[in-house]
């Protein structure tokens, strides 16, 4: 069992950075991949990116791909989502995921492929 809590949303300008930062309670942080996603206003909720338990491989979205980056601390069981020159489009409720992966180099990147959830937190980029 792994509990997710977000934090580091807001408002913020277009053209500036976020730091979204997921931690996590539970065992063995460091067997589960783990995952932002996002869900604008209206719309489904996309994969913004993952990271493997070991934390050597990710993979992104491809409309955030150059301008987030996703990393971990398995020492301190926190995920982290460095978004830069961020755009109105990229307003969302940014959730933090995890799937146990038990030592594999698994990055999915559909929803329901990731078994925990967090409550999410709001990112609004004013024009």
């Amino acid at each position: 069992q792994v509990q997710l809590v977000e934090s580091g949303g807001g408002l913020v300008q277009a053209g500036g950075s976020l730091r979204l930062s997921c931690a996590a309670s539970g065992a063995h942080f460091d067997l589960y991949t783990m995952g932002w996603f996002r869900q604008p206003p209206g719309k489904d909720r996309e994969f913004v990116a993952t990271v493997s338990q070991s934390g050597t491989t990710t993979y992104y979205g491809e409309s955030v791909k150059d301008r987030v980056t996703i990393s971990r601390d398995n020492a301190k069981k926190t995920v982290d989502l460095q978004m830069n020159s961020l755009k109105p489009e990229d307003t969302a409720v940014y959730f933090c995921a995890a799937v146990f992966s038990g030592g594999r180099e698994y990055i999915p990147h559909l929803d329901y492929d990731y078994r925990y959830w967090g409550q999410g937190t709001q990112v609004t980029v004013s024009s």
